[in-house]
């Protein structure tokens, strides 16, 4: 907790105890809460032919008495990474805002789509499943992302009600959300480099492109690998444009007018699409910023971010839940 900038001082002959000629008492205005941090949560395992993944979040969990909305963060990578420390300054100003905020890793490249999806929607029926251990309010989840991150938090808000994603543990346990908000994200497989110089597009037309490989997979034995637009309907409905059908939560969409490697206009149809169906959305182009760049880090963005979850999950609900496990935390 910060100290005032300028300390009240007392009286020298103040009668604290401690007290010594020389000291200087300050007074220290209680004006925020702790925050807990519990990390490396295995909230998934998967099991395959031959081995067996944990999948891992962080908490950072307001240390009072409330039913806290909650945040779901997932890290952008380019579908090759998913490094979930990432984005620190966003959390924080979260949790300080009252929610219960994780940041989840997810199955990349080479793993193959529907994996993130699947592991996103794991990561949301586990909270759920251990909201009293948090302090959560499993009726308040939102989620947010950027890039790839971006993408998988689009996907898990266009995909509300769906349940073929849905695998694993905790099955008794919804998957929905209830906000979700995308920065810089991909909202179309088909056509990330929309608008871009013709060599930007060639990349995006390359069977060894991320998002290639997320759907097909690499070239291996008698498969030669395959394009992103081989199979545009398979592409279609491995995004989240394939899925807008009304039944969306409220949508943040975010952008930088330069971002050079995900088009904006990856946005800007996400949005188009979402109003046109009725879905109630905010659409914020960013003048001047690039992909993952400064911009992002910087406090009328994180505060946007924040002030658009508050406005749409609401506030905490006082008194009625456990502190973190249920114990007095020292």
């Amino acid at each position: 907790m910060a100290l005032l900038s300028q300390p009240i001082m007392a009286a020298a002959d103040t009668p604290l105890p401690g007290y010594t000629e020389g000291a200087k008492v300050i007074e220290v205005p209680v004006t925020g809460g702790q925050i807990d941090t519990l990390n490396g949560i295995i909230y998934a395992q998967v099991n395959q032919l031959r081995s067996v993944r944990q999948l891992r979040m962080d908490l950072l969990v307001p240390r009072n008495a409330d039913r806290k909305p909650t945040i779901v963060y997932f890290p952008g990578g380019g579908f090759t990474s998913a490094d979930y420390g990432k984005f620190i300054e966003m959390r924080m100003a979260l949790a300080k805002a009252g929610f219960v905020v994780a940041s989840a890793e997810y199955r990349v490249v080479p793993d193959k789509f529907p994996a993130p999806v699947e592991d996103g929607k794991a990561a949301v029926r586990y909270l759920r499943a251990h909201a009293k251990d948090y302090g959560i309010d499993p009726a308040r989840i939102g989620v947010l992302g950027d890039s790839a991150g971006g993408y998988l938090a689009q996907m898990l808000g266009t995909t509300n009600g769906e349940k073929k994603f849905d695998t694993g543990d905790f099955l008794d346990q919804s998957s929905d959300v209830q906000a979700a908000a995308t920065l810089y994200g991909i909202s179309d497989l088909r056509n990330i480099g929309e608008g871009f110089p013709e060599a930007v597009r060639e990349v995006h037309a390359s069977p060894a492109v991320t998002e290639a490989l997320l759907l097909h997979g690499p070239a291996f034995r008698d498969f030669p690998g395959a394009t992103i637009q081989s199979d545009p309907t398979e592409a279609l409905a491995a995004s989240p444009m394939g899925h807008i059908a009304g039944h969306e939560p409220p949508f943040l969409i975010m952008h930088g007018s330069a971002d050079t490697l995900v088009s904006p206009r990856q946005s800007a149809q996400l949005y188009e699409s979402l109003r046109k169906g009725g879905t109630p959305a905010d659409y914020d182009l960013v003048d001047g910023a690039g992909h993952g760049d400064i911009h992002w880090f910087q406090a009328p963005v994180i505060d946007r971010v924040t002030a658009w979850f508050r406005q749409t999950l609401g506030a905490p609900l006082k008194g009625d839940a456990q502190p973190v496990n249920g114990k007095a935390q020292l």
